[in-house]
């Protein structure tokens, strides 16, 4: 079992400021595998105290963008060295499959930091614009202290889309890991500090909710980056827009998968293993509403529980492992609760249900319900588990409409034989992403969604530009 005592705040393991502690409960076994202290607003004050400290008098604002990428570039080589701890340390965490940490949730987040890293060299820093009564310089400068707030699923991946870019720009940052997975936090403050990053640019605090309310409304703070439910981005947003704080909101998602009466079955049946139910359906972008063709939908149907029915569901630590445990008994109950619903509502079940693949550990049967239509909860609602929901549509044209027809805006999928009209397709999309027989997410591109998916934009030059503020000045000519 690891145990911490302390909080990285300001280069220093310090001692809390309360006495409470977070049990980090495995998954699998639904025993205790570690504990680290419970923060309060006191240490929340002391983390942006000192994140404060070193944006308004420490070097690392007032560095070149070059010597902040150098530092950067010593942790990234950090990170590369030791991708398959931190993958077996989220795995224990959370239950993701070994085989999916492996990327997902190590090798991933590293190729973000290290995207940064390079673009630090290749970005256009300052430039010089042709005014109306003279020349003007267009600069960019960092936005001040950042409160990362960032969720269990894919933690490194969450954190390192904010931590990257903000540090790159010359920001300070107070992270709150979940209290789901805090410990690979704890291993990524250890090579901050070893990576010679200086005090108080980073800092951990893991906490729960009513603590991460606190750093929100913080007026030491500048910018607040937050991945997660909608619920809890419209709260966050209603704060910083009173306080007009910069805000960046990666939020839900109930994506849609449109099979082409042309696509290859086999093919987008086996697709479908990362794009619709990757981390055990624990994904904002996951591509849980699938739509098949009138025409070919018993064909898919079939295809797809058969798929489905087939995944290995076990030990995430196993590589053979296809669908882990849900991440806490509250979230195999949440799922387990709306099979029902979907059952309620007349869908039908085609695999999967309510018998527990295990007795021991959070696991949910993997499920696809069949006959489902576009105004059924479980098409218009975040389940965040292995439960898929096959609709059917008439023709092209029906099947953009059910696409749109949801509250959400994040990722999706068109999967056909003709790539050109898929990308025609996608384009029609209201989505943030929109993939053409497969789902990804690149580190070169911009990643956030439409409507209630969210606000803003990480990744790519977009997702650096998202920590910057612009600064004009002019002078005569």
């Amino acid at each position: 079992m690891q145990e911490y005592s302390r909080f990285f705040i300001g280069g220093e393991w310090v001692e809390p400021a309360g006495t409470g502690t977070i049990d980090v409960v495995s998954p699998h076994t639904e025993e205790v595998i570690g504990r680290v202290p419970e923060g309060t607003n006191a240490d929340i004050d002391r983390a942006v105290a000192a994140a404060r400290q070193a944006f308004d008098h420490g070097p690392w604002p007032r560095m070149t963008p070059a010597e902040r990428g150098e530092a950067l570039g010593r942790l990234s080589a950090i990170y590369a060295a030791n991708t398959q701890q931190m993958a077996d340390l989220v795995v224990a965490e959370m239950g993701s499959p070994a085989l999916f940490a492996a990327f997902a949730q190590s090798a991933i987040p590293q190729m973000v930091l290290q995207y940064y890293v390079d673009l630090a060299s290749s970005y256009t820093w300052e430039e010089e614009r042709q005014g109306m009564q003279g020349p003007v310089t267009v600069t960019k400068e960092p936005v001040g202290v950042v409160a990362a707030i960032y969720p269990w699923n894919v933690p490194q991946f969450t954190l390192l889309l904010k931590l990257a870019p903000a540090l790159l720009a010359g920001c300070t940052v107070v992270a709150k890991p979940s209290p789901e997975t805090p410990l690979d936090a704890y291993l990524l403050a250890e090579w901050v500090k070893e990576a010679g990053i200086p005090d108080g640019v980073v800092n951990f605090v893991p906490a729960g909710r009513e603590v991460g309310a606190h750093l929100v409304a913080h007026p030491g703070v500048d910018k607040v980056s937050f991945t997660g439910s909608t619920l809890a981005g419209r709260q966050i947003g209603e704060v910083c827009g009173r306080q007009l704080k910069r805000c960046t909101l990666e939020l839900g998602g109930k994506s849609a998968a449109i099979i082409l009466e042309d696509a290859d079955l086999a093919t987008t049946i086996e697709g479908f293993k990362l794009a619709s139910l990757m981390n055990n359906g624990q994904a904002c972008a996951a591509q849980t509403r699938i739509l098949a063709p009138r025409s070919r939908y018993d064909e898919v149907a079939d295809a797809l529980a058969a798929m489905v029915g087939g995944l290995a569901v076990g030990d995430p630590a196993d590589f053979a492992t296809e669908v882990g445990p849900l991440v806490a008994r509250r979230q195999q109950e949440r799922v387990e609760d709306y099979i029902r619903i979907g059952q309620d509502e007349g869908a039908k079940l085609l695999v999967g249900g309510l018998d527990r693949p295990h007795d021991r550990g959070w696991y949910v049967a993997p499920t696809v319900f069949g006959n489902v239509t576009n105004d059924m909860r479980i098409a218009r609602e975040e389940i965040f588990g292995p439960v898929l929901a096959l609709l059917p549509y008439e023709d092209e044209e029906d099947a953009i409409r059910i696409a749109n027809d949801s509250d959400y805006g994040l990722g999706g999928s068109v999967w056909t034989a003709d790539v050109e009209h898929g990308i025609e397709v996608a384009r029609r999309v209201r989505t943030g992403s929109c993939g053409v027989n497969l789902y990804s997410i690149d580190p070169n591109t911009p990643f956030g969604g439409f409507k209630n998916s969210g606000l803003g934009r990480e990744l790519g030059p977009e997702g650096l530009e998202a920590y910057l503020e612009y600064k004009s000045i002019p002078r005569p000519a």
